[in-house]
């Protein structure tokens, strides 16, 4: 469970790093909250109690959730009852996956669905973690980052991939 934990946060997190990247008045924005929080208080670290009056910072989390989620597609349900999918017939006891990406980018429920807007509703606050948060806050608070040279977002090909460490199940050697 650690590990699913750890990985799950990294990949957030990783994520919404490129989506500050591309987005660099949101990411301005988020790193002014976090330096006027921890600095109002003459500290050199960002704590937990400082990630409580960070509510930028969580709408970045939020909207990178909706868009990246950790977990594409969520444990699978099983149907109740008989019900009829677009003229599939799925039987009671039917076990059923959800895209849970793939409908938070349909442009017929989202309007600009790929794009990177901290207003709007998410539907993965559930997932919301304060591991991401704080190694958020930590990376805005210390670092400063960009596209690299004269790289384009709209061009930028990004794949995805999880790494662990080889013979560790673990997750701590």
């Amino acid at each position: 469970m650690f590990v699913a934990g750890a990985e799950t946060s990294a990949t957030v997190t990783e994520w919404a790093m490129l989506e500050l990247i591309k987005n660099p008045k949101i990411m301005k924005k988020a790193q002014e909250e976090v330096r006027r929080v921890v600095r109002e208080k003459g500290k050199l670290k960002v704590d937990e109690e400082d990630i409580q009056e960070m509510d930028y910072l969580k709408c970045v989390i939020k909207e990178t959730l909706t868009l990246h989620p950790p977990g594409p597609t969520p444990v699978p349900r099983e149907s109740s009852e008989s019900v009829n999918i677009k003229g599939y017939l799925l039987p009671p006891e039917t076990r059923v996956m959800i895209n849970a990406w793939a409908i938070q980018r349909d442009p017929d429920i989202w309007s600009c669905a790929e794009e990177f807007i901290l207003e709007r509703m998410c539907l993965g606050i559930s997932f919301g973690s304060a591991v991401v948060k704080s190694n958020l806050a930590n990376l805005l608070y210390w670092f400063d980052w960009q596209m690299p040279g004269d790289a384009d977002e709209k061009g930028l090909v990004i794949q995805a991939a999880s790494v662990r460490q080889r013979g560790s199940n673990s997750g701590t050697n």
